[in-house]
């Protein structure tokens, strides 16, 4: 915004981000380390991981993928697994909404194969850089290059028509046919249960260049937390003044690593127009992998986003499903999401709890509903009169009877006996991870004016574990025994 209008004074005074531009050209070079090996082909030469005992197999899980959209020409760097059937042969996870998806849905279309290159280890810039939610078509090399201040240098492949960074540890050159699939999956992930099986592209890998002594680079996802926790929130925070760019009402966001990421998203924003905190709303979910959220709660310009008790608050005092949240029935939704039970697409929450003081009492701070209900197990008040129940079946039921019990409460979740209450990360992904808006929710009063729909009084959310979701992720017992027995060895 300083240089709008542009003045002298204003570009000598953003002369540090101009410089930083010009490095979004990435410098080629001749000779590059990532080349000192070039050989055929051979994955079982790597400690390619299993991750969980689930897995199909041994997964490639911080492959990054450089492809070229043939109609554009733009370069996506994308973070996708890649499942290894062979020494020469891989699965291609091209999730929905991911650029490199689309460009091979547009070769194939030209009935063409899609050149790609899988980038294992690199600058750790790169390697953020991959990971981030750029608008599309946006290329992840060029903004590594403005992060860094210093071009990426480049270095042309050896088998592909593409540039690859110089400095990575291992490069898979190879091409994606059109047309062909293959199973690929099961897969524990980070929603900490497995993705289904399904059928996927597969790359066919021409050529392996490597430096000597090469650094094999992977990541374990699961049950939150995990390592890619503190990539996820990193990320968000490089990627919240992008996002603000396009709307500017937005003061902060936060993508929870407990719910998964995608699940919930909290956003504090101030409100200039009627109804523009919907509006932003709207954006959001349309911009880039935003679009993937599930649970979209507003809250006003006060509120730390990633404070989960204080935006529960905001909830009790600022909320009403009558007037201030939507369902969005059938949405696209993270490739990884089982809740609707349909991949790519299920329903969406979007909470708005930013405005004006609707409920001036303070919440409850002492709620047992077991005697209402004996097939309650535990339970725990959490702030803003949010209440977890934990049930082992009948979940809809026993909601229902709380609901009729009319607690005082604002919310009523039901959550299944695997998840630890007392852990908050545990908690937020028993619920996140584990409901379908449109299907899973119960209300007080739940009827139609005209063609609306209007829900009045408690929310019920029924988040427990259902027949036909994937199982969640338990680490087998024996590795379980073997780390605890070696864990002082591993940090002498």
């Amino acid at each position: 915004h300083k240089i709008n209008p542009p003045s002298l004074k204003a570009i000598w005074e953003s002369r540090a981000l101009i410089k930083r531009a010009l490095f979004t050209r990435p410098a080629k070079v001749r000779s590059a380390q990532c080349q000192e090996i070039v050989e055929t082909p051979n994955l079982s030469q790597f400690p390619i991981l299993k991750c969980w005992p689930g897995d199909a197999g041994r997964f490639i899980t911080y492959g990054m993928v450089i492809s070229h959209d043939p109609i554009s020409k733009a370069r996506n760097l994308g973070l996708y697994r890649l499942q290894v059937f062979g020494n020469d042969t891989t699965g291609m996870h091209w999730q929905s909404m991911k650029g490199g998806r689309v460009h091979y849905l547009n070769a194939e279309e030209q009935g063409k194969s899609l050149e790609v290159a899988v980038v294992i280890g690199a600058d750790p810039i790169l390697m953020m850089a991959a990971i981030l939610p750029l608008p599309e078509d946006a290329d992840e090399i060029a903004f590594a290059g403005f992060l860094r201040g210093r071009s990426i240098p480049m270095v042309y492949a050896k088998s592909v028509d593409m540039m690859v960074p110089a400095n990575a540890e291992i490069v898979l050159e190879g091409i994606v046919p059109a047309g062909e699939r293959r199973m690929e999956g099961p897969f524990g992930d980070h929603f900490g249960h497995y993705s289904e099986a399904a059928e996927f592209p597969v790359m066919h890998i021409r050529q392996v260049t490597r430096r000597r002594n090469a650094i094999y680079a992977g990541t374990v996802v699961g049950k939150p937390p995990q390592e890619d926790k503190y990539l996820g929130e990193a990320a968000g925070e490089m990627i919240g003044p992008l996002i603000q760019l396009i709307n500017p009402n937005i003061i902060n966001l936060h993508a929870f690593a407990g719910a998964g990421f995608h699940n919930l998203l909290v956003v504090s924003l101030k409100e200039r127009h009627p109804q523009e905190r919907l509006k932003t709303a709207m954006s959001l979910l349309g911009t880039g992998q935003l679009s993937l959220t599930k649970v979209l709660i507003m809250v006003g310009p006060h509120q730390a986003t990633g404070h989960f008790g204080a935006v529960l608050q905001d909830m009790w005092h600022r909320f009403d499903p009558e007037d201030h949240m939507w369902l969005l029935p059938v949405a696209p939704l993270d490739t990884l999401d089982f809740t609707s039970l349909k991949m790519h697409v299920g329903s969406k929450l979007i909470i708005d709890a930013a405005g004006h003081i609707i409920n001036e009492a303070e919440p409850p701070v002492d709620i047992d509903p077991r005697p209402y209900d004996q097939r309650i197990e535990k339970c725990k008040l959490l702030d803003g009169g949010f209440l977890v129940i934990v049930v082992q079946q009948q979940a809809r039921e026993v909601l229902q009877s709380i609901i009729k019990a009319d607690l005082g409460v604002r919310f009523v979740v039901a959550v299944s006996p695997d998840v630890v209450i007392d852990d908050q990360e545990n908690l937020q992904w028993g619920i996140f991870t584990r409901f379908d808006p449109a299907r899973d929710m119960v209300f007080s009063e739940q009827t139609f004016v005209g063609a609306r729909p209007v829900y009045r009084g408690t929310v019920g959310i029924d988040a427990t574990w259902k027949e036909g979701y994937p199982a969640p992720l338990v680490m087998d017992e024996s590795i379980v025994k073997l780390v605890d027995r070696r864990w002082s060895e591993y940090w002498k």
